[in-house]
């Protein structure tokens, strides 16, 4: 897969759990895409949201992986790992 398919698949799977995070108050913007991290930001409600962790890993990096594979995590800029 080419890095642009790829770029255009993570974008695809924050587009298919942004509409959950909206529908709380909160949005994902795709920060980048280094080897098999894709790094990403919280805005909005997500960010003082108590299962955001939760959200990252069951929602997000598993949306994620579905659509692009080789993605092995999933990291918030704040440095959270998951």
């Amino acid at each position: 897969m080419s890095e642009q398919e790829l770029r255009t698949n993570v974008e695809i799977a924050l587009q298919e759990i942004r509409p959950y995070l909206e529908a709380d108050g909160g949005n994902i913007s795709l920060v980048e895409i280094t080897e098999d991290t894709v790094s990403v930001q919280l805005e909005g409600a997500c960010l003082g949201c108590s299962v955001n962790q939760m959200t990252l890993k069951n929602g997000v990096e598993a949306t994620i992986k579905r659509h692009a594979p080789q993605i092995k995590r999933v990291i918030e800029i704040n440095g959270i790992t998951f």
